[in-house]
């Protein structure tokens, strides 16, 4: 299976910020990721740009999206916007999502559902704290997750599991623990799913993490927003 390094870029970038995109691709030149999709996910205010300047490289993507097509809803942006701004796929149910916004499994799924309504590849994100990790209670959260957001009918997806403890902390669980939970992730939604790793996935320990079976990508953080780095976890494995 073709491996899908995605960038998540946050609430961070602005236009000038579109140069380490350049800087990335200059880089692809010596075909680091022929065997590989590359995505990135910047802010919506970039997104078209980005798409337009870069498209052919790179996919690009949303970092989330309503659940509705249109309507009165300020300050949300729908699925069909993302892919008339030239997405192809959305991340949806991020952890920051859920705590910050309060979206529940019901939720994700509902926004999971309107991304393969306007053609977009959901990207469906799952992980436990690092309570429910240290009571032993990792997969049945993650298998409660996956339940309750996961679409229905057959269709592209994306799961991407991130133990929430380890976002943006520098933590990193054991290769063992990645292996176990890809491993129970990928006996519930089966072969042709890609499932990524995400948590402070950089260029340390990249290669080692890329290699073990059932991790078929992964969702970067604060590593995307610099090329260099960036292409160094693009090269790894």
């Amino acid at each position: 299976m073709k491996k899908l390094i995605a960038g998540n870029w946050k609430m961070n970038g602005i236009q000038a910020s579109l140069e380490e995109v350049a800087r990335l691709v200059i880089g692809l030149d010596g075909g680091a990721a022929s065997d590989r999709d590359l995505l990135i996910c910047p802010p919506a205010t970039l997104l078209a740009k980005m798409a337009e300047e870069f498209s052919d490289v790179i996919f690009v993507g949303g970092q989330n999206c309503h659940e509705r097509e249109s309507g009165a809803h300020t300050g949300d942006v729908s699925a069909e916007m993302l892919a008339d701004a030239g997405a192809s796929y959305v991340i949806v149910g991020h952890s920051e999502r859920r705590a910050d916004h309060h979206e529940v499994d019901s939720d994700v799924k509902a926004k999971a559902m309107a991304a393969r309504r306007a053609g977009l590849t959901p990207i469906v994100c799952v992980g436990e704290s690092e309570a429910q990790r240290g009571e032993g209670e990792a997969l049945n959260v993650v298998g409660a997750q996956l339940s309750g957001s996961l679409p229905e009918e057959e269709g592209e997806l994306v799961i991407a599991y991130e133990p929430v403890w380890a976002i943006g902390t520098g933590l990193t669980p054991t290769l063992g623990d990645i292996a176990e939970m890809h491993g129970f992730i990928r006996d519930r939604v089966g072969s042709g799913v890609r499932i990524l790793y995400g948590g402070s996935v950089k260029p340390g320990n990249a290669h080692d993490i890329l290699a073990i079976k059932d991790v078929n990508g992964a969702l970067v953080g604060g590593a995307s927003l610099k090329a260099s780095d960036f292409l160094s976890i693009v090269s790894a494995g």
